[in-house]
């Protein structure tokens, strides 16, 4: 069966190996359109690109292509190239988004309490940079994440423990953004390794 649907990838270091087993699993991606939740401002190939790895650790790997691949032209400059994705944005219906959360609880670009959590006439807006690498970035909006039916947080490491305990063991706070992440029209899943996972409480 071919993957299906607006599909929201998501960068850092914890998804990588899940998309090559995705590629591996599923290798027609004929029925799926891809979407990034964030990106840096930096060309498709560089080192920093959430594109570049999904390219290397998914879309390389693929026997049948996506229908499209929507990539934030971060290279434009965090202004132009969120302007140019919102509009891109306008009226897709997003079905399944794949988060990470950063060791200060960020998810996507939406960093601690910033204005940018705040944004709801937008679906993508520029972000300036609150961790290494310290580049702009281009990220979707906490509406638009939360907007699918299925929101997946996919984490590893020990690093994430203590985030990953206030995102889902405390009440919600723009403290720690990946607490608000939450689909607002279906399930939200949390997917850790056992590092992850060792300050929660069952």
């Amino acid at each position: 069966m071919a993957a299906q649907g607006n599909v929201v990838l998501t960068g850092g270091t914890s998804p990588e190996r899940a998309y090559e087993l995705a590629a591996e699993r599923r290798p027609d991606w004929s029925g799926a359109e891809l979407w990034w939740g964030d990106e840096r401002c930096v060309p498709p190939d560089h080192e920093w690109s959430n594109f570049a790895m999904a390219k290397r650790a998914l879309l390389d790997r693929l026997r049948v292509p996506p229908a499209a691949v929507h990539r934030i032209q971060g290279e434009l400059g965090a202004e132009r190239a969120a302007e140019l994705y919102d509009r891109e944005l306008e009226g897709v219906a997003l079905d399944l988004v794949l988060n990470g959360i950063g060791p200060d609880g960020h998810f996507a670009s939406l960093y601690p309490n910033e204005p940018t959590l705040r944004i709801r006439d937008r679906r993508a807006i520029a972000a300036e940079s609150k961790l290494e690498p310290f580049v702009d970035r281009v990220t979707m909006t906490v509406e638009l994440l939360n907007s699918a039916p299925l929101v997946v947080f996919l984490v590893t490491g020990a690093e994430k423990a203590e985030p990953v305990r206030r995102a889902f063991a405390e009440p919600p706070s723009e403290a720690i953004p990946a607490s608000l992440a939450r689909s607002t029209t279906g399930r939200t899943i949390v997917i850790l390794d056992p590092p992850a996972a060792e300050k929660l409480t069952i």
